[in-house]
């Protein structure tokens, strides 16, 4: 192997904002707090903006951001609709919360959950739906929104790859009664560790403070040191290195994901494998994936020629504690061959070059 280091699968895309934010914060003396001000309150103000929502309620995980968004409508004993390719945070949020996880199969090109497997899921136990933006490539949030209205269930998206993408000249984020986003360091918007819920619902206001209270273990009514608590709630709070962090990424945000697409397009058009995420100017490009028969072999010549590849994802139903019957025929190959390569705004042309060709090689 070449002694040049190692390409990575994700990078975060870094400089000196990011560098004089987090000494603004370690010198301030003010390093969290579980009331959400300073740079958490302005960070949620922020992103409020530039999605267009109507409101925002920074946290300290996607994780979180779904167990908050899942507590919210009483989801016990009742089935969510949502996609086996997924990270399994998605589906355990809804376990947590006493609700069952119904799998839906998933698009072929998009890999997102497919809009006409769910009308047959859809029964009186189903309280909402839980679509994935897999990759940053939006799912088809209109005829998803239009099944939702129609049966009277929720919709609550997991966008924790999709910060920046957009559908219908909107900012996903702007579409569900609630969306959720992680911030952690492989993400478009990196930190060290965050996640935000975006509340389109005509009763934002009331969502808002709930999730206020339930993200700082159930505190309400604060005045000075005096405060109630009314039901519990979670340590869930974003710190304010986080929140720092995040308000220069936000400022690099549409940049960032400009280079993510303008790789992808180079990827496009010279990758010569028979399977590949689409260019689409609306995704994110979180992850870049192809589909690879020989994927065990293929990684390893990857990584001897100093490439990272990954895997995303097992599906979550193919593990121990979420295995049944059901069978996802697109889910289940796509399980088998998929294959991430790097796609992130670290990489120079060397790099691009090098990852083309040596895909190409390596591809059966």
């Amino acid at each position: 192997m070449s002694r040049k280091k190692m390409i990575k699968l994700f990078d975060p895309f870094v400089g000196f904002g990011e560098e004089k934010a987090i000494k603004q914060v370690l010198h301030s003396g003010f390093w969290a707090s579980g009331a959400g001000v300073g740079n958490v309150l302005k960070f949620e103000n922020e992103v409020k903006k530039y999605l267009d929502s109507k409101s925002c309620v920074a946290v300290n995980s996607g994780t979180a951001a779904l167990n908050l968004s899942l507590s919210l409508f009483n989801i016990k004993n009742k089935e969510v609709i949502v996609p086996s390719l997924t990270f399994v945070s998605t589906v355990n949020a809804i376990v947590i919360n006493g609700g069952k996880p119904i799998f839906a199969d998933v698009e072929p090109k998009t890999l997102c959950l497919d809009p006409e497997k769910i009308s047959q899921l859809i029964n009186k136990k189903t309280i909402a739906i839980l679509p994935v933006h897999f990759a940053g490539m939006p799912c088809n949030i209109d005829l998803i929104e239009r099944k939702c209205r129609k049966n009277k269930i929720y919709l609550i998206e997991d966008a924790a790859h999709a910060f920046g993408a957009s559908y219908n000249k909107k900012k996903i984020g702007r579409h569900g009664d609630i969306v959720c986003f992680s911030f952690h360091p492989v993400k478009n918007l990196a930190m060290p560790n965050g996640g935000l819920i975006s509340i389109n619902n005509k009763n934002h206001k009331k969502i808002k403070d709930e999730l206020l209270s339930k993200r700082w273990c159930g505190i309400t009514d604060r005045k000075k040191f005096f405060y109630d608590v009314k039901e519990i709630g979670n340590n869930y709070y974003m710190n304010e290195f986080s929140a720092a962090i995040g308000r220069v990424q936000l400022r690099k945000i549409e940049n960032m994901n400009k280079i993510r697409k303008k790789i992808a397009k180079v990827y496009e058009k010279e990758l010569e494998v028979r399977k590949k995420i689409p260019f689409s100017k609306n995704c994110s490009y979180h992850i870049y994936w192809i589909m690879i028969k020989n994927r065990k072999s293929f990684m390893e010549k990857m990584k001897n020629v100093g490439i990272e590849t990954g895997i995303h994802y097992k599906p979550v139903h193919t593990m121990t504690k979420y295995q049944n019957s059901i069978k996802l025929p697109v889910t289940e190959k796509v399980g088998k061959e998929i294959v991430s390569i790097p796609i992130h705004p670290n990489l120079d042309e060397g790099d691009i070059r090098k990852i083309i060709k040596y895909v190409n090689k390596f591809v059966e």
